[in-house]
């Protein structure tokens, strides 16, 4: 079994803005890494959590599954206004 690499914590800023969404329930537009594969993704963005020393943000996805990911998956992200 692979365990996870080590968490890199995110930029404060960027956090912060992911906090901004969450409270305005804004959608956003995702690029994010799993495994070695890269992904586009428009999620709604629930909560962030820190667990086992990695920060996570909570989420529904479009089928409106709840999903957990690391933060420093996140390659990039924006708002989608509306």
């Amino acid at each position: 079994m692979n365990a996870a690499p080590p968490y890199t914590p995110i930029d404060c800023e960027r956090y912060s803005e992911l906090e901004l969404a969450i409270l305005r329930g804004q959608s956003l537009r995702t690029h994010w890494r799993r495994g070695e594969m890269d992904r586009i993704a428009i999620v709604r963005p629930l909560d962030l959590r820190t667990r086992r020393s990695a920060e996570y943000l909570i989420l529904r996805d479009a089928e409106g599954r709840r999903q957990w990911w690391r933060l420093d998956r996140l390659i990039s992200f924006e708002p989608i206004p509306g």
